[in-house]
């Protein structure tokens, strides 16, 4: 079995998306967000993989078909965009507002824990593309002299904390604006808190696609001057 998995093109999509639907079923059942699809198939990839001795490369060579579909799944969010235009127009200056404070408040935080825990410049730099997509992140630390394998698991993480969590903090602190919770999640955690953007409604999902692209030009210039001060 292990021979035939690793020599199959198609067995990296094959569990990618077997092990999602379990968590779509998981997550209908339970109605737990714990068990959101997405973060229930990357343990059961994981677990999979370790537990038959699979390579990650044999399996990212059918997987990467799959996360290839990123980018144009991202660019597709311009369709709801397009559709909340009227909404868009009415709310730019809280939607800039809204990015441009998310953007700073991401930079600075990862500057002041670098600092109080004395963190290089190598791994400071990593952490600054966080919360953009890895279409943008990726280029950008490499530009900027950091670790791109660091940079990748703090987007993956980051993403994955947003999509699990977004629905919760909104309701806790009571953002009940489709316009405010689009922006928040979106400039936070790029695609994966898109998802639950999405789920969440039309405008929401709308406004997160949105806020990816812009969160994403600011965070190139913002890391840029940011990376000067470690």
């Amino acid at each position: 079995m292990k021979e035939f998995c690793e020599n199959s093109v198609f067995f990296g999509v094959f569990l990618t998306l077997f092990t999602y639907m379990i968590g779509v079923w998981l997550h209908k059942k339970t109605k737990f967000f714990l068990f959101s699809p997405l973060i229930v198939s990357i343990t059961l990839c994981i677990l999979f993989l370790l537990a038959t001795g699979i390579s990650y490369e044999s399996y990212e060579l059918g997987a990467k078909l799959v996360s290839d579909l990123l980018t144009p799944a991202t660019v597709c969010l311009a369709i709801p965009l397009y559709q909340q235009f009227e909404k868009l127009k009415r709310n730019w200056p809280a939607i800039i507002g809204g990015i441009v404070a998310g953007v700073l408040t991401n930079l600075v935080f990862i500057l002041v824990m670098c600092i109080l825990f004395k963190i290089g410049h190598t791994e400071y730099v990593s952490m600054l593309p966080k919360s953009i997509t890895t279409a943008i992140g990726l280029p950008l630390a490499e530009e900027l002299g950091g670790s791109v394998p660091i940079t990748v698991v703090m987007i993956i993480i980051t993403g994955n904390l947003g999509n699990l969590f977004a629905a919760k903090i909104c309701k806790i602190f009571h953002i009940n604006d489709p316009v405010a919770k689009g922006v928040a999640i979106g400039t936070s955690a790029h695609a994966l808190g898109t998802a639950a953007a999405i789920q969440m409604g039309e405008v929401e999902g709308a406004m997160s696609g949105l806020s990816i692209a812009v969160a994403g030009l600011l965070t190139v210039v913002g890391a840029s001057v940011f990376a000067q001060f470690i």
